[in-house]
């Protein structure tokens, strides 16, 4: 048997050097301002979005790729390495239809030898992320599909997630909550915790009224999680690097953390989030 591949998509926001250290394949899904469309993490970097998206009168959308796209992908590795096993790791398939697009293209493969398996992440951002890098490193190390599979079930079942909004104009425009709750909420300040649930559904962890108030119960809902257990914590931001540096220093102060990463809020992601958005995701070391 080859050597394992692994594959995800764009939404992972795993930061090029990360990709290229480990080998990862990345398929974009798409951001279209109008006529406009851009390959996430290829065509626009993520300060031009943030800087466009805050500008613009047009509203953004998103496009997953086709089961072409990522059949031209599993075609090519296994031209590569015909033996060699495939783990494709994807947005959560209740937020998108990408993971639909690539369990199409696994069954359009003609190869009767050719071992994919397509992985519903059940999350979003480096939630998908964290799951991809474990995934590579571990096939770096020998381990098996099987072997991966389960700790990628693990991880998500042990994940925290987290995402501070800072405005709700964009969950508004993208539907997630009524014209009323947003100019409600942006009058008294209101600032909502976003998590996924168990399958990756975006749903209000909580919310308070400002920044540091939202902050201290993200942290307050970290330690109610962990305690003093060793974790991994990756933060990410958008264009306000000020909150998202205070989200760090807020949980390494309270909580036992191993180890420290950094990506950005890609521009799928960023769409519906907006901009001013900083996110943490954790796990257990």
């Amino acid at each position: 048997m080859g050597n394992i591949r692994i594959v995800t998509d764009s939404t992972a926001d795993i930061p090029a050097e990360a990709l290229e250290k480990y080998g990862i394949t990345m398929v974009s899904l798409k951001v279209l301002f109008g006529e406009e469309t851009f390959r996430d993490a290829i065509d626009m970097t993520t300060d031009d979005f943030y800087a466009r998206l805050k500008t613009s009168s047009v509203v953004p959308t998103t496009s997953q790729p086709s089961p072409a796209e990522f059949s031209e992908v599993y075609e090519r590795l296994l031209a590569e390495d015909p033996t060699g096993p495939i783990i494709s790791i994807h947005l959560a398939s209740v937020l998108s239809g990408t993971y639909q697009s690539a369990t199409i293209a696994q069954s359009m493969i003609e190869a009767e030898d050719a071992n994919i398996t397509v992985v519903d992440s059940k999350s979003a951002s480096y939630g998908n992320g964290m799951q991809v890098i474990l995934a590579a490193k571990m096939a770096e190390a020998g381990a098996s599909v099987e072997e991966i599979l389960a700790a990628i079930e693990e991880r998500q079942k042990s994940a925290e997630i987290f995402f501070l909004v800072d405005t709700l104009e964009y969950l508004q425009k993208g539907g997630r909550i009524g014209r009323a709750a947003a100019l409600i909420g942006s009058l008294l300040n209101i600032k909502p915790i976003l998590s996924l649930d168990e399958v990756g559904a975006v749903f209000s962890a909580d919310k308070a009224r400002g920044s540091k108030k939202a902050m201290a119960k993200i942290v307050e809902l970290l330690k109610e999680a962990y305690g003093n257990a060793e974790v991994g914590l990756v933060v990410a931001k958008t264009d306000d690097v000020v909150v998202a540096q205070e989200l760090e220093a807020r949980v390494t102060a309270e909580l036992n953390v191993k180890e420290i990463h950094y990506t950005a809020v890609g521009t799928v992601i960023g769409t519906h989030t907006g901009p001013g958005t900083s996110a943490v995701f954790l796990y257990k070391v």
